[in-house]
């Protein structure tokens, strides 16, 4: 009994360690810049969605942040056959009762560019005082393994909150609008290598990595 229990985990483990390659489920460079980051001295290839151009982008059509990144995840995992890391990320106001949320990235509409979204947002908050403009940018990875049909959901998040005007030129979508207090800058205004230490993005990539060292 005990030697099959054995045999078991060692074949296991030797399956997990034939991984060679992980896909970032993206073709934001901005986003495949910083999740390569984190994950640089994993023993593995990194990839994006750049190096499939046969792949067709993934209808983000779901309710929730969650719904989006399985739904990246394992859609992106089935075409390429590789284990897939995906990520959807949503700034949620409180004087705007969460919005913009799931749909941050398309708040202007569809096609919007980031200033359209910043735009907007600092249009639908003119009239908030300053004290009043809490938010959090919340980010949900899932990870996706195509062999096991498994998947896997972690979450991180940063407090801040929304300035009256843009700072910074680092980073993309709302960042250079996102003042973080405890930095007392804005995620626009930070190396990559600061806001890869306390970003929303960071800490969920972060926890994703635990789940892909059992693999590399």
């Amino acid at each position: 009994m005990v030697f099959r229990r054995f045999r078991a985990q060692y074949l296991e483990r030797s399956v997990i360690n034939t991984l060679k390659e992980i896909l970032i489920g993206t073709h934001n460079r901005h986003k495949v810049q910083e999740i390569s980051h984190l994950l640089s001295d994993l023993p593995v290839k990194v990839r994006s969605l750049n190096d499939f151009p046969e792949v067709m982008p993934v209808v983000e059509d779901g309710e929730t942040l969650e719904e989006n990144a399985l739904k990246k995840s394992v859609s992106y995992a089935k075409s390429t056959g590789l284990l897939t890391l995906a990520d959807d990320t949503g700034l949620e106001v409180k004087a705007l009762r969460g919005a913009p949320g799931v749909f941050s990235a398309r708040y202007a509409g569809e096609g919007c560019s980031y200033k359209d979204n910043n735009r907007k947002l600092l249009n639908e908050l003119k009239n908030i005082a300053n004290g009043d403009r809490s938010a959090r940018f919340r980010c949900v990875v899932a990870c996706h393994d195509p062999a096991k049909n498994e998947s896997k959901v972690v979450v991180g998040f940063i407090e801040g909150n929304i300035l009256k005007e843009a700072r910074g030129q680092q980073g993309f979508g709302y960042d250079p609008l996102f003042f973080v207090t405890s930095c007392q800058k804005t995620l626009a205004e930070m190396t990559l290598e600061e806001k890869n230490r306390i970003s929303h993005r960071a800490l969920a990539v972060l926890k994703a990595k635990e789940i892909l060292k059992l693999y590399a």
